[in-house]
């Protein structure tokens, strides 16, 4: 049976800066506000770019990394919760053709909010490991300033746009040794976008209660989220007999600094083993954990071998856990 590997990773973020500086001139909210509670001091935002447009970017640059050529990847899958169309095509078919690959490609999109990245890593392994695929194209990839309310500082201070890809492959080293993935139904209310689906279709009255925008019960998501999340890294580490020295790096989701740090401190991670990257971008969904990726990789730090544990808490609500040992060329080298 073939291991599967994630044998590259890449981002790409969008030139526009929006501070906190600017937020306090649209919303009722301060610089100092916003750090104190979540740690964010600016985040990107795609003016003139689609979720299209700024997934194909980072996928470019992962099937660049990867060394293999566009012909070889045979299966491309989309996280998103801001596609470019409600229903149809995906945002994955769109990502495909911008990137001229195979004709017949299998193509889909997949909606987990945060915890979008650990899905598609699932999904990755099975069809890899399955034999049915050989090397799959994965995206998180998202536009949250085109379902976000400015004028509700609750939410608006939160998120920011950007993308992150990997290439998935078989590999007979540094393999993905596990991937958990988990969802309570139940208690979706507390973040939700609640319109323009089925429930509450598109009308005038559906926009003007901003129903088309994100909602979230911040302290409850909150508790739920420190809880949830460190429960998720144990299990998965007593699974795989393994201890948190014995990871190099632990790359949660970049929602919120005091979320992270809730769950770092329980968990005993170091300040060296944690990838931080919520201050410069916020919280871009799906894409929040391939971009802290790809900024170690960038950086140095991930080295081919390294071993990473990712963690993640979205809205539906999902969460999931992934353990691997990063297969892709060291950056320098990459560079050379």
């Amino acid at each position: 049976m073939p291991k599967a590997s994630l044998i590259s990773i890449a981002a790409y973020t969008p030139s526009h800066v929006l501070s906190n500086f600017d937020l306090e001139k649209m919303v009722e909210t301060s610089d100092e506000w916003i750090v104190k509670r979540t740690g964010i001091k600016e985040r990107r935002i795609a003016k003139d770019e689609i979720t299209s447009d700024i997934g194909t970017k980072a996928g470019e640059l992962a099937i660049k990394r990867s060394g293999l050529k566009k012909e070889q990847i045979d299966a491309i899958i989309c996280a998103t919760i801001s596609p470019d169309h409600l229903c149809m095509p995906s945002t994955a078919c769109k990502i495909a053709a911008n990137l001229s690959l195979p004709h017949g490609i299998t193509a889909f999109d997949i909606s987990a909010a945060c915890t979008g990245f650990i899905y598609l890593l699932e999904i990755a392994k099975s069809l890899v490991e399955s034999g049915a695929k050989k090397n799959v194209l994965i995206i998180g990839a998202e536009k949250l300033s085109s379902v976000v309310d400015y004028t509700d500082r609750s939410t608006c201070i939160l998120f920011g746009d950007g993308a992150g890809a990997a290439v998935v492959s078989a590999s007979d080293e540094n393999e993905i040794l596990n991937v958990h993935t988990a969802s309570d139904g139940t208690q979706g209310e507390l973040l939700i976008t609640p319109g323009c689906g089925s429930a509450f279709p598109a009308s005038k009255e559906t926009l003007d209660k901003k129903l088309n925008f994100i909602h979230m019960a911040g302290n409850e998501v909150f508790k739920i989220a420190v809880q949830t999340l460190t429960k998720s890294v144990l299990d998965i580490l007593e699974k795989n007999n393994l201890t948190s020295d014995q990871i190099d790096f632990f790359i949660p989701h970049q929602a919120n600094i005091r979320i992270i740090e809730a769950v770092k401190q329980r968990l005993n991670f170091t300040d060296e083993q944690c990838v931080l990257t919520v201050a410069k971008y916020g919280n871009t969904s799906s894409a929040s954990i391939p971009m802290a990726i790809n900024d170690a990789y960038e950086d140095g730090r991930i080295k081919n071998g390294s071993m990473l544990l990712l963690d993640a808490f979205g809205g539906g609500f999902t969460w999931g856990s992934a353990i691997l040992k990063f297969g892709g060329k060291n950056y320098c080298d990459l560079n050379a």
